[in-house]
């Protein structure tokens, strides 16, 4: 599972799904390395590697050796790196070295713009053997090169809904009814707000209305289609209307103390959650599986999911598999990427870990459109999310939207934990920015 994640990716731990009696479980990361390269023995059978980090749940639904059972002669070892920003760093070495590459590699959506702009011609063009319109069109756009070849066949996506603690919304006399919810915050993150301030005149002793004010940051800022940069690849982060607009409820939030003020997938963040001091938490898909875990039992059933604030559709992560053309077996990476993102092991991976499919073929079967999740009061997370995948914004990506989007995440911190003022924190943002910008 990819636990943390840079720019427009994501942390997460996820629930385990089924269709009818679903249950949530705490699932570790359970990453698997192997020092055998891709090969093929004296019978004709190959190995194929697939380098990855965090989880991307081909282990948990059991998906590699299903492949066997359907290939006897190709054995798939997949190598995984815990943390995304220990991988990015050494995939760019062996792209450049050409050296090292496993035969199909992950890439984060942060990832995917710079690796599209630089090293696209490394890349085996996908569309020539996957139907790229089986992804919702703003995926593919995301993973294609100006030349049109896509590099990514899009793996889950992050489409946003709001979760929040039923039996802390009702001691502090708010809605618990989803619907309910979702009809307090139907203006956007502004009725948000206006709700953190009404659960903070009666909030339980010891507990906040947020998590982050970062993380609602990020989803105001994930809803918009110009976020960091413009069309032309020129970064406009400095007069983003969806960038202000997040600062500035980031802001309000950090000064009205609605927030816990706690960065995500960090220890404390952690220990709040176990502890049960969070009332709401901005919910992309994969975010459900990391409050399940961290929660644990003792609050199952007491959380809930709703759909997000505003009419605005979001999404917050996702990834890619992309095949390299300097391995040994290029075809038949390029079977095993087009097999792994089609809609049946889309849907299997969403039933092991909760992650939503970008494959839009896999929402209309079964065990995605009618999944439901105990743990989160049987929330039809099968149906909002599929509902809100279907209008989400195509956004512009940049190559260092990670850097923008963790360096402003790091100044709205700072305005939460040290009481940096706004102007400061901005400056403090744009300098740090700027520079890493050239």
């Amino acid at each position: 599972m990819r636990i943390t994640r840079t720019g427009g990716g994501h942390g997460r731990r996820a629930a385990a799904l089924t269709t009818s009696v679903l249950t949530a479980s705490a699932l570790l990361l359970t990453g698997c390395s192997s020092d055998d390269d891709s090969s093929t023995d004296a019978n004709g059978n190959i190995t194929l590697k697939v380098a990855d980090f965090g989880q991307f749940g081909y282990k948990e639904a059991d998906l590699f050796a299903k492949y066997h059972k359907l290939h006897p002669n190709i054995t798939v070892k997949e190598e995984t790196t815990a943390n995304e920003q220990d991988y990015y760093p050494k995939l760019l070495q062996q792209l450049n070295t050409g050296s090292g590459l496993a035969d199909v590699t992950g890439i984060e959506v942060g990832r995917i713009k710079e690796v599209v702009d630089t090293q696209s011609g490394k890349f085996a063009d996908l569309s020539k053997t996957i139907d790229v319109n089986n992804w919702v069109s703003w995926k593919e756009k995301q993973a294609t090169a100006k030349d049109g070849t896509v590099i990514g066949a899009g793996t889950d996506i992050g489409p946003m809904s709001l979760c929040y603690r039923k039996d802390l919304f009702e001691k502090a006399g708010l809605p618990t009814d989803r619907e309910a919810v979702a009809k307090a915050v139907a203006g956007g993150w502004e009725d948000y707000l206006k709700l953190g301030e009404q659960y903070k005149k009666k909030a339980p002793s010891g507990t906040y209305f947020m998590d982050s004010a970062s993380a609602m940051y990020n989803a105001v800022v994930s809803s918009s289609s110009e976020q960091y940069y413009d069309a032309d690849g020129k970064p406009v982060y400095k007069d983003s209307q969806s960038v202000k607009q997040g600062w500035d409820l980031a802001a309000e939030a950090a000064d009205k103390k609605l927030s816990q003020g706690l960065p995500q997938f960090t220890d404390a963040w952690t220990a709040a959650l176990r502890k049960g001091s969070v009332a709401t938490v901005a919910c992309p898909a994969w975010m459900a599986g990391q409050i399940s875990t961290n929660s644990g039992d003792a609050f199952k059933g007491k959380w809930d999911i709703s759909r997000a604030p505003g009419s605005t559709a979001a999404n917050w992560g996702g990834s890619f598999l992309a095949v390299p053309k300097s391995g040994k077996h290029v075809k038949e990476a390029t079977e095993l990427v087009k097999w792994l993102t089609a809609p049946e092991q889309q849907a299997e991976v969403f039933k092991a870990i909760g992650v939503f499919p970008s494959n839009k073929g896999a929402y209309d079967l079964a065990s995605v459109k009618n999944a439901k999740l105990p743990y989160f009061s049987d929330a039809p997370i099968g149906q909002i999310y599929a509902e809100e995948a279907k209008s989400i914004p195509e956004a512009v990506l940049g190559p260092k939207d990670g850097v923008i989007k963790d360096t402003i995440s790091t100044q709205i911190n700072n305005m939460e934990q040290r009481g940096t003022k706004p102007a400061d924190a901005w400056k403090a943002a744009t300098e740090s920015i700027d520079k890493a910008l050239g």
